[in-house]
């Protein structure tokens, strides 16, 4: 097995637990040019432990244990075993039947994470090493969830796989999961995306669970609806969504559908954030409760939209069309910036438009999307609950 040599600070943090590895840790970065398990040592050559090193998004390799085992196919049947204990709650919920099974690092296998859709599992592989273990470790899934009735991938790599079904019975298209009780139309081999994203959980459930009722509602970046339909179920008065894709608009009307709400009766517009906000205004339209969950980058047209540069213009123009004690949810999943800094941007926004406002809640990633607790940065998902006393 290849030996690798990490700096002094590298070690240090690895050894206190923390998996990821950057190129800025490796003394040699001639090491980088394949992809294998290793073994780590500290630059006098004292032992850290086994993983391998993999380029992916976040990243050049991952720690995998501290011992000196070969990582094969015992060893991920063990983490499968132990994440599948740690969700004993979710599979015992008749309300929810969609969940993170496995979550990476989080579950001590950075590189690849499996979401469970009503019966049926979804393989996310991020780097192209792991995907080389590909057998081994779909041997040790299939034995530790025997249930499982069929099995598809996604590889969030360059140059990987196909959304390609793989193993079993290929599900119902769509395939209805639920969540909070509120029925999702899924679809399991259509691109990367399946029709809904599982660490919004929480927020649907609140939507689902009072807060929408008898509120009107526009869920910004929508999407396929998830947020809207959520609202509806919940007892909104009103939802409005809008979205640039043009598949939005059926996809969110088929999410309406499976819970028995008639879409005629809600408003989707396919078009520009922004300049649905400019429409809403000329129209003198306002809104009990905005959802602000864009994606990290967008492009549209000579346009480009990132959450560093531009949310706060995002909550600007909620402002202006907030009714009176609104609430704005705003939340964000990208990776480079941090918890503090997005807090900082929301506050900045609210204080420029001069608003009374209470951030009343936050919330972090569902308990089934596991994190380690030495590796916070797992913990992706920023939202905030921000009441406008104007």
């Amino acid at each position: 097995m290849k030996k690798i040599t990490v700096k002094v600070q590298a070690a240090k943090k690895l050894r206190a637990g923390y998996p990821l590895l950057v190129a800025e840790d490796l003394t040699d970065l001639s090491n980088l040019k394949e992809d294998d398990f290793a073994q780590f040592y500290d630059e006098k050559q004292h032992f850290i432990g086994t993983g391998y090193l993999s380029k992916q998004n976040k990243g050049i390799g991952w720690l995998l244990t501290h011992s000196e085992r070969f990582v094969k196919a015992d060893f991920y049947a063990e983490k499968f075993l132990n994440a599948r204990k740690l969700r004993i709650s979710f599979f015992n919920d008749e309300l929810t039947t969609a969940f993170r099974l496995f979550n990476g690092e989080g579950d001590g296998l950075g590189g690849l994470t499996v979401d469970f859709y009503a019966d049926f599992a979804v393989f996310n592989w991020y780097n192209p090493f792991i995907y080389t273990q590909k057998d081994e470790i779909l041997s040790a899934f299939k034995a530790i969830f025997p249930e499982i009735k069929g099995i598809y991938e996604k590889c969030r790599f360059e140059g990987g796989c196909e959304s390609q079904h793989i193993f079993g019975e290929n599900a119902p298209e769509p395939l209805l999961v639920l969540e909070n009780g509120v029925k999702y139309a899924t679809y399991l081999n259509e691109g990367l995306m399946t029709g809904i994203f599982l660490d919004q959980k929480n927020v649907r459930g609140k939507l689902v669970n009072g807060l929408a009722a008898g509120k009107t509602l526009l869920n910004m970046f929508s999407y396929t609806g998830a947020f809207s339909s959520a609202a509806a179920v919940g007892g909104a008065s009103q939802t409005t969504s809008v979205d640039l894709a043009k598949r939005s608009l059926d996809k969110t009307r088929e999410q309406f559908s499976a819970n028995g709400i008639a879409p005629e009766t809600q408003k989707i517009y396919v078009m520009d954030v922004f300049g649905y906000f400019s429409y809403a205004r000329k129209k003198e339209l306002s809104y009990d409760l905005i959802v602000l969950d864009p994606p990290s980058f967008a492009r549209n047209g000579k346009k480009t939209f990132s959450v560093a540069k531009n949310y706060g213009e995002l909550v600007e123009s909620s402002i202006e069309i907030l009714a009176e004690n609104g609430i704005i949810i705003a939340s964000t999943n990208a990776a480079n910036v941090s918890r503090e800094k997005f807090r900082q941007l929301v506050e900045a926004a609210l204080k420029k438009k001069k608003v009374p406002f209470t951030i009343f809640q936050e919330e972090h990633l569902p308990a089934d999307f596991h994190v380690a607790r030495e590796f916070p940065e797992g913990d992706y998902l920023k939202v905030l609950f921000i009441k406008v006393e104007k």
